[in-house]
């Protein structure tokens, strides 16, 4: 999400710097922007000199001292001490309105901003996977957030050519809450012996969606989307239709996390 981000940003004119802990996790991120540029090219979608300009437009760093910005986006491991951490390093070097804005699919925006020096200038930007596709963002507010942070964030979606919807933060926000019932029922049926996983794609596919669910879990990845759905289940207060499936878990503890490692619920 971090690299898509990136480059969602830099193909739009902005200068951005990918922070990344390690150089070995650098190079995969500037890979895979390479990568999916010279797809574009290869497509007639966009010209070389478009792909040169957004690379210019990107510095990828490992050091933290590195990161100043008017806006901060980041899209790091989903627990909020991490967050809440990364942002009071980053608020130490930046000037007090650099506004920050968290990409988590699902955590409590609200406990990120409490724990972030001056919060009124914290929020919520939630993207969907892949970033340099999808236009849906999701600007997240608190009640400590203020006016011209979420006004910062909307123009920013926006000239990302993506289209932000305003939602106030609760469990899952808004499509993560909606969508859990695709994948948590899919689940059911193949615990239940119901029907088989490529079944339930096949059917979901011919009525229309892009993706089955159990294809859409192991793009997302399959820890992503665990971990977002106990997540939502356990803000809401347990309730048994939202309950996790041990079909995932179990996905989860063996590592097959769908594409990225190369196989999860298919192989790849």
């Amino acid at each position: 999400m971090g690299s898509g981000i990136a480059q969602a940003a830099a193909s739009s004119g902005f200068y951005v710097i990918l922070y990344e802990l390690t150089d070995a996790v650098l190079e995969k991120a500037k890979a895979s922007i390479e990568k999916n540029l010279q797809s574009l090219v290869e497509k007639s979608k966009i010209t070389l000199k478009t792909k040169e300009e957004t690379l210019n437009n990107l510095r990828f760093t490992n050091n933290l001292h590195d990161c100043l910005g008017d806006v901060i986006i980041e899209a790091i491991i989903e627990k909020p001490e991490a967050k809440i951490a990364l942002f009071n390093q980053l608020a130490e070097i930046n000037h007090s309105e650099t506004v920050f804005a968290s990409n988590t699919s699902s955590l409590s925006i609200t406990q990120i901003v409490k724990g972030v020096k001056n919060p009124e200038r914290v929020i919520g930007m939630h993207f969907f996977n892949p970033a340099t596709i999808m236009k849906l963002v999701e600007v997240v507010k608190t009640d400590l957030t203020n006016e011209q942070t979420a006004n910062i964030i909307i123009e920013l979606a926006k000239q990302m050519n993506k289209t932000p919807v305003i939602c106030k933060d609760s469990p899952g926000f808004i499509v993560n809450r909606v969508a859990r019932p695709y994948y948590i029922e899919s689940l059911r049926l193949v615990e239940e012996e119901l029907i088989d996983l490529a079944k339930i794609d096949s059917l979901m596919e011919s009525t229309g969606f892009k993706m089955g669910p159990f294809k859409l879990m192991d793009l997302i990845g399959n820890d992503i989307n665990y971990a977002v759905s106990c997540s939502v289940y356990e803000q809401l207060g347990d309730p048994e239709r939202l309950k996790p499936s041990f079909i995932q878990k179990e996905k989860v503890e063996k590592g097959e996390l769908g594409k990225k490692t190369n196989k999860g619920y298919y192989t790849y």
